[in-house]
C-alpha cells in the first residue's frame, strides 16, 4: 500500500466518518499539521464553540494556551510552525459534569500516521490526561502528578493542565505551575518558533 503524504492524510482524516453514530452535534474533525511544524500541541478533543467555528482552540481555553505559551494567535495558527492534533478530532458531546472525553477512534485510526508524518517537531505540549495517557511514556496517578514531573519529560514533551477556565482553582491551588513550568515552556516556545 502506497504511503499518503500529509495533505492527503490530512483530507483523509477531515472526511472521516467514524465516529458519526456517536456525535450528537454530527463530525467536524478540527486539526491542523504541516511537516515543517515544530512544536505539536495535543490536546483532548474539540469543545462547542471550536466545533461552531472549525478552528481548534477559538475559546478562552485557546487564549489561556497562547498566553501560556508566550505566542500570538498569527504564530499559533501558522500550522507550518505550530501543529494542533487533540486525541479526538470532533466534538464529542455533553456528559454529566461536562465534555465527554475524546471518542478512541481518532488515535486508534489516524494518531500514528499523522505523527509520522511530523518530523520537525521538537515539542510536544500534552494538554490533560487523555493527551498523558497517549503521549507520556511514564504513566501518572493524575493530571497534577504528570505535570509535577514535566522536568523528566522535557525537552521533547511538557505535560500541561487543561487551560479552560474550569480549571482556575487547579491553577490558584498549583502556584508552581505558573512560578517554575510557564517561563520554561515560554522560552522553549519562543526557541523553536522564531
Amino acid at each position: 500500500m502506497k504511503k499518503r503524504s500529509l495533505p492527503q492524510l490530512l483530507r483523509d482524516v477531515r472526511a472521516c466518518r467514524i465516529c458519526e453514530p456517536h456525535l450528537d452535534r454530527g463530525v467536524r474533525p478540527v486539526l491542523r499539521a504541516s511537516s515543517s511544524a515544530r512544536v505539536l500541541v495535543a490536546g483532548q478533543a474539540p469543545g462547542t464553540r471550536v466545533h461552531a467555528s472549525g478552528i481548534p482552540f477559538d475559546d478562552p481555553s485557546g487564549d489561556r494556551l497562547r498566553e501560556w505559551m508566550g505566542i500570538a494567535s498569527e504564530t499559533f495558527y501558522d500550522e507550518t510552525r505550530v501543529a494542533i492534533v487533540p486525541m479526538g478530532f470532533c466534538y464529542p458531546g455533553t456528559g454529566k459534569s461536562g465534555d465527554l472525553p475524546p471518542r478512541p477512534e481518532c488515535a486508534a485510526t489516524w494518531h500514528d500516521e499523522l505523527l509520522a508524518r511530523l518530523p520537525q517537531v521538537r515539542l510536544t505540549l500534552v494538554i490533560g490526561r487523555y493527551a498523558m495517557d497517549y503521549h507520556l511514556d511514564n504513566t501518572y496517578p493524575s493530571v497534577t502528578e504528570a505535570v509535577r514531573a514535566w522536568k523528566e519529560e522535557r525537552p521533547a514533551r511538557i505535560p500541561l493542565p487543561h487551560p479552560s477556565p474550569r480549571n482556575n482553582r487547579w491553577l490558584r491551588d498549583n502556584p508552581w505551575f505558573a512560578e517554575d513550568v510557564l517561563p520554561y515552556v515560554r522560552r522553549r516556545c519562543r526557541e523553536l518558533l522564531r
